[in-house]
Formats: structure tokens, C-alpha cells, sequence
């Protein structure tokens, strides 16, 4: 056997084993396997933060399980090339079942065994009339059957068969799969996702034109970030609902947005946003993904000049609300001529929040979700805050490289109401002016999700089919018989499922024969 004559049957032998149903059960089930790692494990793409907290608390699995890309799941090597040769598998299979089946279809059914009494389900009986009339009478009571009608000689045979929507159910439902897939695929290409949080009463809003708008942003492999579709979003108002125990009941956010031409006109259309009920606009959808609140810090510094400011802050219990943040502030322009001791003189503010105060001696808690009494304690910085050192940092958390190196001291450290503020030893003045909502908004774009929602329909649909639907196939054989009467044999055969079979074959025997004969 030459080489070329073994490689051919290597690579057919390859081909028939990789797109045999079989096979593609196997990828099937270990795609559902290999995205358990997706579920159980933090995503770099959805988390980065929890990714690297988790790489820090695990410093010997952890790195083992980045080398394997168990932080990027649904983009790694392998989970991809599972998904790929699923898709590929469902092709072949699926390609020679659909093309035999329409085959199938346009064949008539085959004809009766020469022993009908040999099948599991046989009738005999003895009919007055002439085998044509009567052949002509079971013909017209099979509607619904597949069938022809064959005569040879005295013998007339009536060959019928029903359940073909079965396999036609089976292969929708794999060829939905197979789209499903596609349509999976074709959302992580073309689609986007991007967190960004806006501050409610007032706050400056955001715009969409582009990933740098955005906290986060994931994008698909074929998305620039040149092409997004441009939405703007103020939030007027923020108002939740919450039981005794601080479990939110409901909220809602009453936003203003521009998209289209409205940019143009420069035209605000309002939406009541709410869990569950995005605002869907340029195929686009923003959902409502859950909130905090932005304190607002007022310093006073010497020479009377003021800087406001309002930054969110993170919510570290999802019960009470507390939450944990900076606020930086860089002295106003001629307060400090020289850049070097302007940066020597920034302001940083760091601490806990609570939006209804329960202390606990000089301890702040939070007792409630709501602003009920609003408070923080907070420790304040002078010095090199890191606002121009072009160095990307948390604004939950100050750098502590700069405390260690003496360029930011602690001035003071204090708990402070609403309306309160605490005057530092060189006159500098720091007030809690109180706090307003942020919501967390999500900015999805998923081209193929109306295909992903019609392949999901069609896929219920031909299971359902394929499940109700059942193939059976009868033969009726005609001879005459003595003093006008025909012997009509039946035989049926269940090609599926044979639960209830015996009465359906009674019921259909009955049906067929209704004008009575000698039975046997």
C-alpha cells in the first residue's frame, strides 16, 4: 500500500470519526465542561481586578491557572478549538442527514414484506366488495399517510408511511444549534461591552463615542473602537426602595439621552431606567447594573480660593452601602506659583462613607442604604497626591508607594457630618458637603442577539417535534376471496418510538375497515 493510498484513509477515517453524532455529543458535552473553569473562576475580560486579587491571594495555583488562560476562558486556545471542531463536526454530520432526508422524501414508500404476519403488529380480516373499490375506500381513510397503491396480478397493495416532520424536527434542531453557535461567535466579534459610572442630580453625564467614555470596555476581536454608536446619558434623578432589613426592593434611574439625530438637534429624550428594562436605542442597549453613592468635598484653601469636588466612591458591604474612596484635589491656578510647591500642596481625602452613620465609639458604620445621615471618617493627605505623574492609579485607593517614600503625609484624621469640616494647621479648610447617587451603567452591542434569540425558538421547536412526532409505516395487502369478499391483510411497523403502538394500530385497523367483515 503506497503512502499517498495510507494518508488518504487516515484522513477519511479522521473526517467520517470527527462528524459522526457521536462525536459531536462528545465536543458538545466537553464544551459545556470546559466553560465550568468560565463560571467558577474570575474573567480577566469581565473583572481584571478580581483576577489580580485572586492571583494574589493564590501565588502558587494562581499563575498555573493564567498559564492555562483559566482567566480567559471563552477566548482561550483550547476552548476555542473545542468550539470549532463542534462546529465543524455538526457541519459533516448534519450536511449528508439533511440531504438524505430530502431524498427520502421524494421516495415513495417501499413495499409490503412477502410475510406481513412476521411483523409486530398484524390483522386479518375478510371484507365484501371488489379489491379496487376497496383499495380506492382505504385510500381516502389514510390522509395524513405518505402511500401508493401497487398491483400485481389479483393482489392489490397499499404501502403508506407518516412521522417524516420527526427527522425533519431533528435536523432543525441541529442545524438551530449550528446557528446558535454561529450567532455566538459572530456577537464576540462584532459586539462590544462598556461599564462606566455616572453620577445622578446633576452630574456631567457621559458620551459613547468612543472606549476611552467607558471604566471598562471589552471589545470584540473585529471592533476598533472607531465605529461605536454615539449615545449620551445625564441622570436627572436616582431613587430606590429598600425593606427594614436594607435589601433593595426596587430602583430606578430618570435619565435623558441623545443618540441619532438628536445629537444634531441637540434634543434630550427622557427614560425611566430599571432592572431588567435597558433602554434600547441604535442597537445598542444601556442596562442599569447597580449604584453607589459620589460624596462631595468642598477645601477651602488659605487665601479663600475653593475646589469642589464629587467623585464615586466604591461600595464595599452591598447591604448597608458602606463605601471606601479618594478624592483628590490640586490647589486652584496662583494659589502656589511654583509648580513644585503646588504639588507639594495637594489634597488627598481617604476614607469610608457611610449614607446613614452608626458609630461605634470613634468606629463609622452604616446602618441603612439610604441617606438617611450621611457620614465619613476619613484620613487627609498633603502632598504629591499623583495627579500629574501620568501614572494610571485606582481612584478607590491612593498610591501607598507615595506615603512610603514621604511625598504624601497624613494631616489629619476625623469624622465629619453634613455641613462639617475640619481646618488643617496652615488654614486649609476641608468640608463634607454630603453626597449624591451614581449608577453603574452597561452599554452593550450584540449584532447577532435577535439570531441568537430565533435559533433558541427554532431549536425548542424541532426538539419538541422530534419528540411528539413518531414514524410508523402499515401495508395493506388486497386478494379476492371467495363469494365477493376480498381477505385484506394489514401489518404495521413502529420505526421509532413503539410506546402505544399496539393501539394506535388497533384504532387505525378499526378506522381502515369500518364497514365490518369476518375478522381473524
Amino acid at each position: 500500500m503506497s503512502v499517498f493510498t495510507k494518508t488518504w484513509a487516515l484522513i477519511r477515517n479522521t473526517w467520517r470519526t470527527l462528524t459522526s453524532m457521536g462525536t459531536a455529543l462528545v465536543l458538545l458535552f466537553l464544551l459545556a465542561l470546559a466553560a465550568i473553569p468560565g463560571a467558577l473562576l474570575p474573567q480577566r475580560s469581565l473583572n481584571a481586578a478580581k483576577v489580580d486579587e485572586y492571583l494574589v491571594e493564590h501565588p502558587t495555583l494562581g499563575p498555573w491557572l493564567d498559564r492555562v488562560q483559566a482567566f480567559d476562558v471563552f477566548s482561550s486556545f483550547w476552548f476555542t478549538s473545542i468550539y470549532m471542531l463542534l462546529f465543524i463536526s455538526l457541519v459533516g454530520c448534519l450536511t449528508p442527514r439533511l440531504a438524505e432526508h430530502i431524498k427520502s422524501l421524494r421516495a415513495v414508500p417501499v413495499p409490503a414484506p412477502r410475510n406481513l404476519s412476521r411483523l409486530p403488529k398484524h390483522h386479518e380480516a375478510e371484507v365484501a366488495g371488489e379489491p379496487g373499490e376497496l383499495a380506492a375506500s382505504i385510500d381516502g381513510r389514510l390522509k395524513g399517510w405518505r402511500r401508493t397503491i401497487r398491483t400485481d396480478g389479483d393482489v392489490t397493495e397499499i404501502s403508506a408511511e407518516k412521522g417524516y416532520l420527526r427527522e425533519f424536527g431533528n435536523i432543525v434542531f441541529h442545524f438551530s444549534l449550528l446557528g446558535l453557535l454561529v450567532a455566538i461567535a459572530a456577537g464576540k466579534l462584532f459586539g462590544y461591552e462598556g461599564n462606566v459610572i455616572v453620577i445622578a442630580d446633576g452630574g456631567p453625564g457621559f458620551c459613547s463615542a468612543s472606549p476611552a467614555a467607558f471604566d471598562s470596555f471589552r471589545a470584540g476581536n473585529t471592533v476598533d473602537g472607531t465605529s461605536l454608536y454615539p449615545i449620551c446619558v445625564k441622570v436627572n434623578d436616582f431613587d430606590a426602595d429598600y425593606l427594614p432589613s436594607g435589601q433593595a426592593v426596587t430602583f430606578a434611574a430618570n435619565i435623558e439621552y441623545q443618540a441619532g439625530a438628536d445629537l444634531e438637534r441637540n434634543s434630550w429624550n427622557d427614560y425611566r431606567l430599571e432592572v431588567n428594562h435597558p433602554l434600547r436605542v441604535g442597537g445598542d442597549r444601556v442596562y442599569l447594573q447597580g449604584h453607589g453613592y459620589a460624596p462631595t468635598f468642598t477645601v477651602i484653601f488659605p487665601d479663600g480660593q475653593t475646589r469642589t469636588s464629587t467623585v464615586q466612591w466604591r461600595p464595599d458591604d452591598p447591604l448597608t452601602l458602606l463605601s471606601s474612596g479618594v478624592i483628590r484635589v490640586d490647589p486652584p491656578a496662583g494659589t502656589y506659583p511654583d509648580p513644585d510647591e503646588r504639588r507639594r500642596q495637594q489634597i488627598a481625602i481617604q476614607g469610608l462613607f457611610a449614607p446613614t452613620e452608626f458609630l461605634e465609639g470613634t468606629l463609622l458604620s452604616s446602618s441603612f442604604p439610604a441617606l438617611n445621615k450621611p457620614a465619613v471618617a476619613v484620613d487627609i493627605y498633603r502632598g504629591d497626591a499623583g495627579l500629574d505623574t501620568g501614572r494610571p492609579q485606582s481612584i478607590f485607593d491612593l498610591d501607598p508607594r507615595l506615603i512610603g517614600q514621604g511625598r504624601l503625609n497624613k494631616e489629619a484624621r476625623v469624622n465629619l457630618g453634613v455641613g462639617e469640616e475640619k481646618r488643617l494647621e496652615d488654614g486649609t479648610t476641608i468640608r463634607f458637603d454630603g453626597a449624591v447617587p451614581f449608577i453603574n451603567l452597561q452599554v452593550s452591542h450584540d449584532p447577532a442577539q435577535i439570531w441568537v434569540l430565533v435559533f433558541s425558538l427554532t431549536m425548542m421547536a424541532g426538539l419538541v417535534v422530534s419528540l411528539v412526532v413518531r414514524r410508523r409505516r402499515i401495508w395493506v395487502r388486497m386478494t379476492p376471496a371467495p363469494a365477493g369478499t376480498v381477505s385484506v391483510e394489514l401489518g404495521g411497523l413502529a420505526r421509532t418510538d413503539n410506546s402505544g403502538w399496539g393501539d394506535e394500530f388497533e384504532r387505525l385497523t378499526d378506522r381502515l375497515l369500518t364497514d365490518g367483515g369476518r375478522h381473524s
